[in-house]
């Protein structure tokens, strides 16, 4: 006798199946929640007229294994954090290691983690921030590193080491940002920042270019070619609203991206330096330059929305 459910059997209702209001339903009803219900939707970001190619993958970055892990299937709730399959060998030709699943995705969202003593006291501590996917997964994670005395001292301009460690708590990524002016009257000595990815490896270079009214930026490969050019509004400062800085080729004509500090809320933006930015990219661009936009993104952070005790934040290139 054929199995229950298939072609030819009688009485058995073929897939899919007739409920009482007439509506074909399959026989197996889908449970709630999943990446489908609206709950379970990741934060608003941003929203901008690219093209946002396929969508991102599932999956987290692991460093070994194929496919899912034991267990684990595909679309399954993203609270938890679950292993990407590895990337394939001829993808990961020339990929800096733990930066495999930059090379799936066109968009980051970078997240300030709320400091409570630097909330209530003002007392300046090491930045953090968790780095995620576009569905708010966690892919990595960042901290600041310097000593005390800098950071209180010398505010947002302070110099610092910043580590960018995968899931698995591996360092991918390391940038160094040198003591520089901010101000556009000191031209020969303005904001820079280098990416290592691994550490020790030179990746890129993110430096400020003279402007007297725009905050402009150079992205530049490991030999210091400029490979993109990035430009903000003339007063970064967003009363209720995004604050854009357009990513644009090297002639500054074509925009090919952005790095978006994103409206936190009024309680957030008043009280807390904790600060949201959005980066959108090309699906295909080299993915040593989005870890180099990855420290971009860092660098605007700290020049234009960090906050020290009473000080408000910086919002032209004159401060």
């Amino acid at each position: 006798m054929s199995a229950p459910g298939y072609p030819g059997v009688p009485h058995q209702p073929p897939y899919p199946m007739m409920n009482p209001g007439g509506h074909s339903v399959a026989p197996y009803p889908s449970g709630p929640g999943g990446y489908g219900d609206p709950s379970q939707a990741p934060p608003p970001g941003f929203n901008m007229a690219y093209n946002q190619g396929p969508p991102p993958v599932m999956f987290q970055p692991s460093q070994v294994g194929h496919g899912p892990a034991p267990g684990q299937e595909y679309g399954g709730h993203p609270a938890g954090i679950t292993p990407a399959p590895a990337a394939a060998p001829a993808v990961a030709v020339g990929v800096p290691p733990g930066l495999e699943y930059l090379t799936q995705i066109d968009q980051i969202l970078i997240h300030q983690k709320v400091e409570l003593l630097e909330a209530f006291i003002g007392f300046e501590t090491n930045n953090q921030y968790e780095i995620k996917n576009s569905l708010g997964q966690k892919i990595y994670k960042a901290k600041e590193k310097n000593d005390c005395c800098t950071r209180n001292c010398c505010g947002s301009l302070r110099s610092f080491d910043m580590k960018i460690k995968d899931n698995s708590d591996r360092e991918v990524i390391r940038l160094i940002r040198p003591l520089r002016c901010v101000s556009c009257w000191c031209p020969c000595c303005l904001q820079e920042m280098e990416v290592q990815a691994p550490p020790g490896t030179t990746v890129g270079y993110i430096k400020q270019d003279w402007h007297p009214f725009v905050p402009k930026f150079s992205i530049q490969g490991a030999n210091k070619e400029t490979v993109m050019k990035l430009e903000g509004p003339c007063f970064a400062c967003n009363c209720c609203g995004d604050v854009n800085f357009e990513l644009k080729s090297k002639d500054g004509e074509t925009p090919i991206g952005r790095i978006s500090k994103q409206w936190s809320g009024l309680l957030k933006e008043v009280f807390t330096d904790t600060d949201n930015f959005g980066i959108q990219f090309p699906l295909d661009m080299d993915v040593k330059m989005k870890a180099v936009l990855m420290g971009a993104c860092f660098l605007i952070d700290f020049m234009f929305f960090e906050k020290v005790g009473e000080a408000n934040q910086r919002s032209t290139v004159f401060s």
